[in-house]
């Protein structure tokens, strides 16, 4: 969630930041007047139960008629001071209903505009020419099948549309992936963790996800349970309601699971091999730092994630997505784009997102806060404020579409990239079968 206080300080910021997104700026004014509201409300009741503590010192010295006047009186102003009570407890929820419909605060320097108003950070590699080795690039899933490794017609029969076997080396390609992106990840200072993939409502919830209206989300409804689409939301909620202690270091953790996404808005879109998926794996860098810390943390898990593709060895670029194409957790959010060649374009292979305090602040995880001079605890006792959360993908099952497309031979079969040699047994092409 939004701070609100941040909000009614510099609402203007919040406004720009609305628009920036395409997004309702009106919204800042229905919070402003929402927090009025409640503040009004808290203070009547307030008021009035002060008033009724009064009363009942009062009734308690008194005798006789004057004792029964003063009861009829407690009585009446006792419903006034649930009415008081009630109404405040309303004006409370309206405003966090508002809250949670306000999307994070866009950092400064973020491109406006919609999906396709994206700023190119950088490009790095050179498509392959294919025309000039003489020969057309075959598709992922025509390399797929070549190799006995990608069967979506099986993956139909039995589970229905956007699913698959993977098989062979392709089984063996995205472990090794996976496990090749965790040795990197714990090279710096990353917890392996495998997290549930079914959570409950209010993790998704904290996590920025709108579980009665996002149609991209499996439900559970016999168990109010839901099926994540990224490990992202269950370490957001494993130290939620809790305080920590990231006043020296980050707490980064590497969160391998499978994903499930209903991909609601894509009928027709990627309806050919396994670029769009319902269910597949997923390795998730998610970390938990300061506020001051978070930009600097979201430049390292950028670099890492271009250190993984550098070591599939793809043409690709990174992109600074515009306001309008941000979720609603994320502040800022780099997307690490691979050249498919069969496509003639740029594909999303990783993103990562800066959430800043937007997260945490739904989930309440908050840290100690130190001294100015930065010895001990604060000197209020059980001062604290909320942190800062970040994300990552290190590696995911779509990779393969770029390794296999990217690595093609004329024959059909594809070379193994050198850096996977040792995660597939020194493997160095998969050959036809």
């Amino acid at each position: 969630m939004i701070d609100v206080k941040d909000l009614i300080d510099q609402p203007e910021k919040y406004r720009a930041s609305q628009e920036a997104r395409g997004a309702d700026a009106s919204l800042v004014d229905q919070v402003v007047a929402a927090d009025v509201a409640r503040r009004a409300a808290i203070s009547r009741f307030e008021e009035l139960r002060a008033e009724q503590k009064a009363f009942g010192k009062r009734v308690a010295q008194a005798k006789g008629e004057e004792k029964q006047a003063l009861l009829a009186e407690v009585k009446d102003l006792a419903a006034s001071v649930k009415e008081a009570e009630a109404a405040s407890n309303e004006a409370e929820a309206e405003l966090l209903r508002l809250q949670r419909l306000f999307p994070n605060l866009v950092i400064e320097g973020v491109p406006q505009g919609g999906e396709d108003d994206f700023v190119v950070v950088k490009e790095v590699g050179t498509p392959r020419d294919f025309a000039a080795e003489g020969f057309e690039p075959r598709d992922h899933l025509e390399l797929g099948e070549l190799i006995g490794g990608i069967d979506m017609e099986r993956g139909a029969k039995v589970s229905g549309a956007r699913f698959s076997f993977l098989k062979g080396v392709a089984a063996r390609l995205e472990l090794a992936l996976m496990q090749m992106g965790l040795d990197l990840a714990v090279e710096n200072g990353f917890v392996p963790v495998i997290p549930p993939t079914l959570v409950r409502p209010e993790t998704m919830q904290g996590t920025g996800f709108d579980v009665a209206h996002d149609d991209e989300i499996y439900r559970l409804e016999r168990d109010d349970l839901y099926l994540v689409g990224t490990s992202e939301v269950a370490l957001a909620g494993y130290h939620a309601d809790e305080i920590i202690d990231v006043a020296d270091a980050p707490i980064r953790y590497a969160g391998w699971s499978t994903c499930y996404r209903r991909e609601a808005g894509s009928a027709g879109k990627d309806t050919r091999g396994i670029i769009r998926v319902h269910q597949f794996n997923k390795l998730e860098m998610f970390v938990y730092t300061t506020v001051e810390r978070a930009e600097e943390e979201h430049a390292r898990l950028l670099a890492w994630e271009e250190q993984m593709l550098a070591r599939i060895e793809v043409p690709y670029r990174v992109i600074d997505t515009a306001a309008g194409d941000l979720g609603m957790s994320a502040a800022r959010k780099f997307d690490c784009e691979a050249w498919v060649p069969t496509q003639g374009t740029y594909r999303e292979l990783t993103s990562t997102s800066n959430c800043t305090t937007f997260q945490a602040r739904r989930l309440n995880i908050r840290e100690r806060q130190v001294k100015e001079d930065g010895t001990g605890s604060n000197a209020k006792k059980g001062g604290t404020r909320t942190v800062a959360t970040l994300n990552g993908t290190l590696a995911t099952t779509r990779w393969i579409v770029a390794i296999l497309e990217n690595h093609q031979n004329a024959d059909g079969s594809v070379t193994v990239p050198e850096a996977l040699r040792p995660y597939l047994g020194g493997l160095e092409r998969f050959e036809l079968v």
